[in-house]
């Protein structure tokens, strides 16, 4: 494991011959010295790899059995100066039974042997014809290649600091797989040696089958099923391989090759410690049990320059082919909780105000869609434009077109009037365009809506987004304060993306031409006078930095628990190409700043409901005091 917390594994699947254990040997001492060139630190081979898994009754031979043990030999010798850690499979005589094994070696010895627990008798290889079940062994040893190693179904192996555990093919498809308690007696890495045959159909359950194996047990899962050269007599071995961490697919192979494979990924192992840390039921289920680890150090792993790891530049989004189910659940989990509020105040009218930007634009849709559902007259929702110092025509327009096209009522209450009045009150000179001439007009905004919503018996429904409270982009008792937040968990990036969906599911052509617009119009509290062009002169992003690094930076801060160091190296790989180190740096950098500052703001937001992956309500995922330093966090940027 690396200094950022990453164990670069792999997944092997070699060339075999049936019952031919030194032809067997030699492609997997090869694969294992390819793996070793490129920084892997652990990599598995297939179930019954050094004889090949096919060779029925022949594994009742005592010569086939020696020709293992003679191959097993040899991949010890040749292995020694490799810095690495093996998992092979191979029949193993123990006492008057064989049994189907994992052996685990390093650095020329045998570190323990696992035994398959689950042995199939519906296959068409009888698997019990021949071996044993392991699986009530424990604290036992065996003699390996003239060697007494450790024997059990119980062994969890520690190398360099990190745990892992290994199961046999059949033990991940059973009710009580023991890799779940292998999980929880601490083993963050899961590996599968399998031999799994083809059938139509099974690929996908068994891939899912791999991953959500990984998100029950908070691990990384590797697994390795055998290939091409095993007997087709009456089976066909694709040579599928995955490797899988937390509930993500991190890399597979693409079966029905010909070829060897060796799949590799940088699994992060201090992510799985703090999804472990503050995941309470796994804390709860974890076992009480003294572990039987086997410790062992093994030298550094061959430095690779690269990163076997895909990083998203854009987290909180889903996967292109998952947006259409992704975005619809989001507004319907939207539209449902306002739903139920609406029905427990009692009322049938909802204030909002629509700006023409992204954030007002998406609560609007998220309204409608709520009054489509309860059957409520569209004329319910109030719709208020406010035009102040810097409202543009473009936004001002969009605003007003937009609430007409969907057939809400329509105000128009110009602030300029009354902010000049307030300023003159308070003794503030116009032309000081600090602070407080800001935040005087977002206040009177939402002192509009509020007494608006007096009038009506409404709700005032805020517009603002997870990403502004992260950096505390909000006026304090303005635009910060609503009766229900319907987008408080939603970031920047991802409302952008919703809006674009909506505009791609729009009846109405001219509706999806202004959502198309509104997610084009550069983000802005329209609080500054607009430039000699009646364009857009405060832009956010120029002022706080960009929303997809700012994004980028809450996820993997709240959702991951990364250091600023991890933050900043993931962030320079994910936006390669696109955003600088030094960029980077100082975007991160306001990122702390604004963000444990800010943090008196969400301790006094409103109600809304949990919408995406991360929720900063005081009230949901996230406690913090609205006094906290950030000073530790600042110290570590400054090393960078």
């Amino acid at each position: 494991m690396n200094s950022l917390g990453f164990l670069k594994v792999a997944a092997a699947v070699p060339h075999v011959e049936v019952a031919n254990c030194m032809f067997n040997v030699e492609r997997i001492i090869a694969l294992a010295e390819e793996a070793a060139q490129r920084g892997v630190e652990i990599v598995a081979f297939p179930e019954l790899s050094l004889t090949s898994y096919t060779c029925g009754d022949l594994m009742l031979q005592p010569t086939l059995l020696e020709a293992a043990e003679k191959a097993l030999c040899r991949l010890i010798k040749r292995t020694r100066s490799l810095p690495l850690v093996i998992l092979v499979g191979a029949p193993l005589r123990h006492g008057s039974a064989i049994y189907n094994c994992a052996i685990v070696l390093s650095q020329g010895k045998i570190l323990g042997v696992v035994p398959k627990s689950y042995i199939p008798d519906y296959s068409e290889f009888y698997e019990n014809r021949v071996f044993t079940s392991g699986a009530d062994i424990e604290d036992e040893e065996i003699v390996v290649a003239g060697v007494r190693c450790d024997f059990g179904v119980d062994l969890i192996f520690e190398v360099n600091g990190v745990e892992f555990g290994v199961e046999i093919c059949e033990d991940l498809w059973v009710a009580q797989q023991p890799s779940s308690q292998l999980a929880l007696n601490g083993a963050k890495v899961i590996f599968n040696l399998s031999a799994s045959p083809e059938a139509v159909g099974k690929h996908a359950y068994l891939r899912q089958l791999v991953v959500q194996q990984s998100a029950r047990t908070l691990s990384a899962y590797v697994y390795t099923s055998a290939g091409f050269g095993e007997s087709s007599t009456d089976l066909v071995f694709a040579g599928k391989a995955f490797i899988a961490e937390s509930g993500r697919l991190m890399a597979e192979t693409k079966r029905f090759s010909l070829d060897e494979k060796l799949i590799i990924a940088d699994v992060d192992i201090e992510l799985l410690e703090f999804q472990r840390q503050r995941n309470t039921s796994f804390r709860i289920n974890a076992s009480g049990r003294e572990n039987n680890v086997i410790e062992m150090e093994i030298p550094a792993p061959i430095q690779s320059d690269k990163l076997d790891r895909t990083i998203n530049p854009l987290p909180f989004l889903p996967a292109k082919e998952c947006e259409e189910e992704y975005f619809s659940e989001m507004f319907e989990i939207q539209s449902h909780g306002l739903a139920k509020r609406m029905k427990h105040l009692g009322s049938s009218c909802a204030v909002i105000g629509i700006s023409g930007g992204l954030d007002s634009t998406l609560a609007l849709l998220g309204v409608v869609r709520t009054f489509d559902k309860l059957k409520l007259d569209r004329k319910g929702i109030i719709g208020v434009t406010m035009p102040g110092f810097g409202t543009t025509d473009r936004t001002y327009r969009n605003a007003l077109e937009l609430m007409q096209l969907l057939g809400i009522t329509t105000r128009e209450i110009p602030i300029r009037e009354a902010c000049l009045q307030h300023f003159c009150d308070i003794g503030i000179n116009p032309e000081e365009r600090g602070a407080a001439y800001e935040n005087a007009q977002a206040r009177e905004r939402t002192q509009i809506l509020m007494d608006l919503a007096n009038i009506t018996n409404g709700i005032v429904i805020g517009t603002g987004d997870l990403s502004e409270l992260a950096l505390g982009w909000a006026t304090y008792n303005g635009d910060q304060m609503s009766m229900y937040g319907i987008n408080g968990t939603i970031p920047k990036t991802l409302v952008r993306c919703l809006v674009e969906w909506a505009a791609s599911k729009a009846n109405n052509p001219r509706i999806a031409e202004i959502l198309r617009d509104v997610v084009a119009t550069p983000v802005s509290p329209e609080l500054l006078p607009a430039n000699g062009e009646g364009k857009i002169a405060q832009k956010t992003e120029e002022l706080i930095g960009p929303y997809e690094l700012h994004d980028f930076f809450l996820y993997h801060f709240i959702n991951s628990g990364y250091s600023p160091a991890k933050i900043l190296y993931l962030a320079e790989e994910a936006f390669k190409g696109t955003f600088d180190r030094a960029t980077i740096l100082k975007w991160l950098k306001i990122f702390f700043r604004r963000f444990f500052t800010q943090q008196f703001k969400r301790s006094a937001m409103p109600d809304g409901p949990k919408v995406g992956l991360v929720s900063l309500s005081p009230r949901g995922d996230w406690r913090m005091p609205s006094d906290a330093s950030a000073q530790v966090w600042l110290e570590d940027l400054e090393q960078l």
